[in-house]
């Protein structure tokens, strides 16, 4: 990776490319999938609008921050995957993300996607520590994280969710300044 263009990445299985307008039909086809939404189901996209704004958002973050979020191919082409990268949250850490299409998961699609977005993110800004942030029920989510070198350093109320219930987790790749795990728990 060391002198490739961050926005367009191959890896061992998967071609990574920098998410644009072009990719919002199939972004919205993961992000309305009830199946992937089983842990935040408020979280999933019901209308394509959604998407396309979310789209444009994450395009900018490219301009940025120099990373962002990628969807993720078969290297000979082929239908999105999955979608995920990592960029910066209010300034203060990477989150690392990862979404794949259900026929796509069990194959290490999204720890190889994340190995890839961390080593990225600590190129591009390697003062700012990694985080992936994720519900206490999404066990998947937080295996990936755990492989990926991350660790457990907050877990309490999700702010925002439309169930109470649910415990938001914070995992790490080092142990996070007062700001830093203000941003991520949602404290004021």
């Amino acid at each position: 990776m060391a002198d490739e263009d961050l926005r367009h990445v191959r890896t061992e299985r998967l071609r990574l490319d920098a998410v644009g307008p072009g990719d919002v039909d199939e972004v919205f086809a993961l992000n309305s999938d009830p199946a992937l939404w089983t842990v935040f189901p408020s979280g999933r996209h019901t209308d394509r609008e959604q998407t396309r704004t979310q789209v444009e958002q994450f395009a900018a973050a490219w301009d940025a921050d120099g990373l962002g979020y990628w969807v993720a191919r078969p290297l000979d082409g082929g239908a999105v995957l999955g979608i995920g990268g990592c960029t910066v949250r209010h300034g203060a850490v990477w989150n690392v993300y990862y979404r794949f299409a259900t026929a796509a998961h069990g194959h290490g699609y999204a720890g190889e996607l994340g190995r890839t977005a961390v080593e990225a993110a600590r190129r591009v800004r390697p003062d700012l520590p990694v985080v992936a942030y994720l519900l206490r029920t999404n066990e998947p989510s937080r295996r990936v994280a755990e492989r990926l070198g991350l660790r457990l350093v907050w877990q309490g109320p999700d702010a925002g969710n439309s169930d109470p219930t649910q415990v938001r987790l914070v995992l790490a790749d080092r142990a996070l300044a007062p700001a830093a795990l203000a941003v991520v728990s949602g404290a004021p």
